[in-house]
C-alpha cells in the first residue's frame, strides 16, 4: 500500500483499501461507496452485491493515542494479521473478515469479528500496527440472497 492508502487507517484511505480488497474477491457482483449508492447518512462505507443481496458497511475509525487530525498518519508495519479463511460467501461478517486478511496488509495487527465477542451487532474491528483502529459495522442486507 503506497500513495494515496500509505495513510491507512485514515477514514477515506481505508474505505478505499477496503473498496479494493472487496472488488477483489471472487464472487462478487459489485461494490460501490454508501455515497455511490445515494446513503447520505453514512458518509465511508460500501454497498456490496454479492449472491442476489446488497450488504452495506458503514466505517470510521479511531485515531491512534496522541495522534491528530490534522497531522499525516504513522505509517508501522510488521506481521500481517492471522486470519481464518473462510468458505462463506455471503458478504457477511466472517466474509469481510477474511476479505480483509487476505490482503495481507503490513498494517494491519489483527482481525476481530465481533460476534465472537458475544455481541448481537455485526461487523469487524481492524486493529492496526500503529495504534489506530477501524470499525466496520453492518447496516443491513437487502434482496433475495437475504442470510444471516
Amino acid at each position: 500500500m503506497s500513495g494515496a492508502t500509505a495513510s491507512i487507517p485514515r477514514v477515506q484511505a481505508f474505505t478505499d483499501f477496503l473498496l479494493d480488497c472487496v472488488k477483489n474477491t471472487p464472487n462478487v457482483d459489485g461494490v460501490q461507496t454508501l455515497e455511490e449508492a445515494g446513503d447520505t447518512r453514512h458518509p465511508f462505507g460500501l454497498a456490496v452485491r454479492i449472491g442476489g443481496a446488497e450488504v452495506r458497511w458503514q466505517v470510521t475509525c479511531q485515531l491512534a493515542d496522541g495522534e491528530k487530525h490534522d497531522s499525516p498518519t504513522a505509517d508501522v508495519d510488521g506481521d500481517p494479521a492471522p486470519w481464518t479463511d473462510t468458505d462463506v460467501q455471503d458478504g457477511g461478517e466472517e466474509w469481510l473478515a477474511a476479505v480483509i486478511g487476505r490482503a495481507r496488509s503490513a498494517r494491519v495487527a489483527r482481525i476481530e469479528r465481533w460476534s465472537t465477542r458475544d455481541s448481537d451487532r455485526v461487523g469487524v474491528t481492524v486493529y492496526f500496527h500503529n495504534g489506530a483502529r477501524a470499525f466496520v459495522r453492518c447496516l443491513g442486507r437487502s434482496g433475495e440472497g437475504r442470510r444471516r
